[in-house]
């Protein structure tokens, strides 16, 4: 298939984008580069080209001849998307609305949505299925119950519509994230011989890790019509429901010698465990290969391989809010967290103010 995805320099997309090319697909990747600064390490992998471009801002016509879109690109996680709501709505819902508009104009036959487990919200102990109420707590989560919505109403014969609600994320990507859960306690733990855990260890979550969700991104794409048109997936494994003291004992085992700590319960009361059968059922080739003892190990590998220190790891590229705040702070993005042009803040310098033979003083040439 010729696929565009979304997303494709973040987290997840970083490690999408070779195993589509790796199954034989014709991938093409789309990024606002918000988070290319942030390069954890070299995983010697080959990516597809990627456009640098805002989804907001790309064309109908530009979508033309695709057979599927992997909708990635959003402002990611439920703290960020509490920064600012507003915001939030503008692109996460309003601006993946337009966005799948314009796919499924342009012929575009398969739209893979990632979703996610918060919108079940603070739902305690009880198992949640794709069939359960929604309860999402942050601007982040209830802008995925709006898209689910909406893009259900845009099913036709032609445009066959995906959701894949994705448990918590964790493992090692050259995007790294340490503002997920599990990377979070094992990066602090291998910089500081500290565990420390915001809560008081109690919310249950559902983890899985992110090989894990691009098999379940491919197996969406290849699936039958019928066994996946507008239907909503759990993406994880039962066994992979844990309560946060759980996932913090998981890392103390990796990184031997810790101190852990516990906050208090504080004002995130987003808690649930969710049933992960129906995907199993509607998808039989996917079945998660990771457990949180073999991602904790995995970036255990790659912390000692690159030597993580306290200084990389606080490092605001790899958490989102703190990135974003950076680029607002220094005027890289405007209010509506679009590129503020360089001429904007540089003077333009033009061979009549500067003589000619200073000009390619120094200069070198790089190919891209």
């Amino acid at each position: 298939m010729r696929i565009l995805y979304t997303g494709a320099d973040g987290y997840i997309g970083a490690v999408l984008g070779p195993k589509l090319l790796g199954c034989g697909h014709a991938a093409t990747g789309i990024d606002t580069g918000l988070y290319r600064r942030g390069w954890l390490f070299d995983d010697r992998r080959t990516r597809p080209m990627v456009i640098t471009r805002d989804v907001r801002q790309i064309k109908q016509s530009d979508l033309v001849g695709f057979d599927a879109v992997v909708h990635l690109a959003e402002l990611s996680n439920d703290p960020l998307g509490e920064n600012d709501p507003e915001i939030t709505m503008a692109i996460n819902h309003r601006g993946s609305i337009e966005f799948a508009r314009k796919c499924r104009a342009a012929g575009v036959s398969r739209f893979i949505y990632a979703s996610s487990c918060s919108i079940y919200g603070a739902a305690g102990s009880e198992m949640k299925t794709e069939t359960s109420a929604f309860n999402p707590q942050t601007a982040y989560a209830r802008c995925k119950v709006l898209v689910e919505r909406d893009l259900s109403a845009m099913i036709d014969s032609r445009f066959t519509p995906v959701f894949l609600r994705n448990a918590t994320a964790f493992g090692a990507s050259p995007r790294q994230r340490f503002d997920l859960v599990l990377n979070n306690l094992a990066g602090v733990a291998y910089t500081t011989k500290q565990i420390r855990v915001m809560s008081d260890g109690t919310p249950c979550r559902p983890l899985v890790h992110i090989d894990d969700i691009c098999q379940a991104i491919l197996c969406a794409l290849e699936a039958p019509r019928e066994a996946v048109c507008g239907e909503a997936f759990n993406v994880g494994d039962d066994a992979q429901n844990y309560i946060v003291r759980e996932i913090a004992e998981v890392v103390n085992r990796t990184f031997p010698g810790c101190e852990i700590s516990y906050g208090s319960s504080g004002g995130d009361n987003r808690s649930y465990r969710v049933s992960f059968e129906k995907i199993r059922q509607h998808m039989p080739g996917f079945m998660c290969q990771w457990s949180a003892e073999r991602g904790a190990q995995q970036l255990k590998t790659v912390f000692d391989r690159i030597q993580l220190d306290e200084a990389t790891f606080n490092a605001a590229p790899f958490t989102r809010l703190s990135e974003l705040r950076h680029l607002r702070q220094t005027h890289q993005l405007d209010p509506q967290l679009l590129w503020t042009p360089v001429d904007d803040v540089i003077p333009l310098v033009t061979p009549a103010t500067v003589p000619r033979a200073t000009i390619f003083k120094g200069a070198t040439a790089t190919a891209h």
